[in-house]
């Protein structure tokens, strides 16, 4: 099946300047490399972005740098979600307006306990706030960190009310039954792993593909497996890249993720502006730095 919303996307990082402040210039240059290197799409400001560690203002500014340093505005898939309906409805009016090809939708995620009434209330007034039929959205599952989960039950209502606009879920919960699950009761929604060992089984599944962090890192990797998946004289060169992002993905998570995917772009770019970060996170101590770009140089990277 296709799907509205499919391929290797990117969780960009975002990198900050020693103010704390976006580095767009350092931003629009990670774009337009990360497509270069294989994505599909940019899925900026998710959690590997640090999306809610930055006000409104900030993250237009980012979505408008990468479109103005040469990234196509249909290449890009922001996180747009916020606590507040009318933050939510002006974010992701700004980017239909700029031409992204979707937004992702994490839950209200201050208020925990809320039921899916109460979830279906804010998904719907944030699409009929929008009232734009360009809207493409993806669900963003990630109860771990929200602690508000999406049931099924919810997507079928708002499949059923938003036909074509809701059209996906980043998945990132991390088990392969859940991603199962979601491909057998909703054929026509995209399913997107957020862990990316997890792409391939999804793939086999009939899911769409991708939101990943180590995508910052080995994209090239990655669009390996989703060309050649399928494809039995590939299996070798498949098992091979499959194997790279698993080692590459165990890296990231050496230390606490986010700083260390920082620290590992910051080698990979080789622009030590990657290393800032915005509170609460901080760097990796250089002790730590400097063990996880010798593992990179073990690993080739």
């Amino acid at each position: 099946m296709t799907h509205t919303i499919e391929g290797v996307h990117c969780a960009a990082a975002t990198p900050v300047t020693a103010e704390g402040t976006p580095d767009l210039r350092l931003f629009a240059e990670h774009c337009r490399l990360l497509l270069a290197e294989g994505c599909h799409g940019i899925a900026l400001l998710g959690t590997t972005g640090e999306a809610n560690s930055f006000g409104i203002r900030e993250r237009m500014a980012l979505l408008e740098a990468a479109v103005e340093g040469g990234t196509p505005a249909a290449a890009l898939l922001p996180g747009t979600s916020t606590p507040a309906v009318a933050d939510t409805v002006e974010l992701s009016r700004h980017a239909v307006t700029a031409g992204a090809k979707g937004v992702v939708l994490l839950p209200p995620y201050y208020y925990k306990g809320v039921g899916d009434e109460g979830l279906f209330r804010f998904y719907a007034q944030v699409i009929e706030g929008v009232g734009d039929d360009r809207l493409r959205v993806v669900l963003y599952h990630i109860p771990q960190v929200s602690q508000i989960p999406i049931s099924h039950e919810l997507i079928d209502r708002l499949m059923a009310a938003f036909p074509g606009i809701v059209c996906g879920i980043k998945d990132s919960f991390g088990q392969i039954e859940h991603l199962q699950a979601l491909c057998e009761r909703h054929p026509g929604l995209g399913v997107l792993a957020g862990a990316d060992p997890l792409m391939l089984p999804l793939l086999r599944m009939g899911g769409a593909g991708c939101i990943t962090a180590t995508s910052n890192l080995r994209a090239e990797a990655l669009r390996v497996v989703w060309d050649g998946w399928n494809d039995p004289a590939k299996a070798a060169e498949v098992a091979a890249a499959q194997g790279r992002i698993d080692a590459w993905r165990r890296l990231t998570n050496r230390h606490v993720q986010l700083p260390t995917v920082k620290a590992m772009l910051a080698k990979r770019r080789g622009d030590p502006g990657w290393l800032h970060h915005k509170p609460p996170l901080v760097a990796l101590s250089e002790a730590e730095r400097q063990d996880v770009w010798a593992e990179m140089d073990k690993l080739g990277g």
